[in-house]
């Protein structure tokens, strides 16, 4: 009887110790997602006491500038009227540092900040050094002549009497130093000394010169902590709510983020937008396609093609021209009117006949298109390539005696993929918390839950047994009542005493 007790008292604790993990698991499964999302919605905001606002301050992630130069190859032919040839040098790599400054709370749930950008060249990684000598056109000269296609002759003779004085000529060989981060140009001093604000710039001239050490302008974003449905979305720009550089108030919308963290709980469904300072405008990217990051699950996001379609291509692009073929981008309203396009590499997903009137351009998707991979559930990217190319029209031009004979064309200058990925510590600490501890819990709820009716069964079984048993037990025994039993040779017994002869039946 002692061991039938304690089986009871074990089988009674199984059975409690079953019920509480069934109920623990049932009550995960109801609570956990929204306890998840709860610590999300914490952590992804823009509050110090956020997990993620040191990321989103000092962006640990290191970025990589690398930059490919058309290098001409024929400038002489070009400016007698031949197709232009172009060889690819590259890339030149350089370290991107990104570190946010004067940020600050205000009252309507938004942060203003000024984010810097510094760049430091990267031997090892590129091929070439910043040395190297490339013959580009010169785009003061080449760019201030399709400017003035239309000015008064004697205007355009000036410019060709001032640009022989000074030494300059439609094409330039200029290391790519000087290139990236400028150089003394005496027509740069001419034109700030009778034309001071025509340019930004003072002194040198260089196509990213404006980048290095300084900032992309004052962006005021929400942060999220008392309106989540609005998180990172851009309030202003430089205090604008819109730009007015373009023809529509549609392309003038400043639209989604700063570029750097999008909303969480992503679906194939959501989209990717972000206002560019270098493009002047607000640009929209495509759900691709899932996809796995260091263990991390990820959605990647790309350019649709209608990112720089023209207008009778794509309508609501109208107000970004005028227009030439589509797949360019004219960007001279934003870049004092100097005739510069925007497009993907090599006229990747462009008119075709972009690509055709230069020799020496490949088009292709694998090089030359640009994705983001971002992790839906949080909305920060894990890894992102963003490839651009920068274009110069030129043309002959009556009365500028430096265009010679050049047939209008669009020229690429050069193009450049900025590129990043989160690794080393900040992966690992991204993946524990935000990725790895999730699925302990989702995967821990259902094993209480199982854990649970496994030992809910144990008491069941020991008392479906328990009661075989006792009826078992209280059922009579025939071996205890031999009396009843029936005797074969009684029927023999009662004829021999009653003294008839037996007989045997068949």
């Amino acid at each position: 009887m002692g061991s039938r007790s304690r089986a009871r008292q074990v089988a009674a604790a199984l059975g409690f110790v079953g019920l509480l993990s069934a109920v623990l698991g049932a009550v995960m499964i109801v609570m956990v997602p929204s306890i998840i999302k709860q610590q999300v919605l914490k952590n992804v905001r823009i509050d110090p006491s956020s997990l993620s606002f040191n990321m989103w301050k000092e962006i640990p992630v290191p970025f990589y500038l690398s930059v490919y130069f058309f290098d001409v190859l024929n400038p002489n032919e070009i400016l007698q009227g031949q197709k232009p040839q172009v060889r690819e040098r590259g890339p030149y790599v350089y370290r991107e540092f990104r570190h946010k400054s004067n940020i600050t709370f205000n009252d309507n749930d938004t942060v203003s900040f000024l984010e810097y950008r510094s760049f430091q060249f990267q031997p090892h990684k590129s091929q070439g050094l910043e040395s190297d000598y490339i013959v580009m056109p010169n785009i003061l000269v080449l760019g201030a002549s399709v400017m003035m296609e239309n000015g008064p002759m004697s205007m355009k003779l000036m410019m060709t009497f001032a640009f022989s004085a000074l030494g300059e000529r439609a094409f330039m060989n200029r290391t790519v130093a000087e290139i990236m981060w400028g150089y003394e140009d005496p027509l740069i001093h001419l034109i700030n000394k009778y034309f001071p604000s025509m340019f930004p710039f003072k002194g040198k001239f260089g196509l990213f010169a404006e980048l290095n050490n300084s900032d992309s302008g004052l962006f005021t974003v929400f942060t999220g902590v008392k309106n989540f449905s609005r998180i990172h979305l851009v309030d202003k720009w430089n205090g604008l709510s819109k730009v007015s550089f373009w023809h529509s108030d549609q392309c003038n919308m400043i639209n989604g983020t700063s570029g750097q963290m999008w909303a969480p709980f992503m679906t194939p469904e959501s989209s990717l937008e972000f206002y560019s300072p270098e493009a002047c405008r607000s640009m929209k990217l495509i759900y691709k396609e899932k996809g796995v990051f260091e263990g991390i699950p990820t959605f990647r996001f790309v350019a649709p093609n209608t990112l720089f379609a023209n207008g009778s291509v794509y309508p609501p692009n109208e107000g970004f021209c005028p227009c030439l073929e589509s797949g360019i981008q004219n960007v001279s309203t934003c870049r004092f009117n100097a005739p510069l396009f925007l497009s993907h590499p090599h006229f990747y997903n462009a008119d075709p006949v972009l690509a055709e009137a230069v020799s020496g351009l490949h088009p292709n998707q694998e090089e030359h298109s640009l994705f983001l991979d971002i992790h839906p559930v949080t909305g920060i990217p894990m890894n992102c390539s963003v490839k651009l190319q920068l274009s110069l029209y030129i043309k002959s031009v009556k009365g500028i005696g430096q265009t010679g004979k050049i047939e209008p064309v669009v020229l690429p200058l050069l193009w450049f993929g900025e590129s990043g990925a989160m690794e080393g510590e900040t992966l690992q600490k991204f993946y524990t918390q935000l990725v790895l501890m999730p699925k302990v819990l989702q995967y821990a709820q259902y094993v209480l839950l199982a854990l649970g009716c496994i030992l809910l069964f144990i008491p069941i079984v020991y008392q479906i047994r328990s009661q075989g048993l006792k009826d078992a037990e209280s059922q009579p025994s025939l071996a205890s009542q031999p009396d009843q039993l029936p005797n074969p040779y009684t029927p023999l017994l009662q004829d021999s005493l009653s003294g008839q002869p037996t007989s045997p039946q068949i």
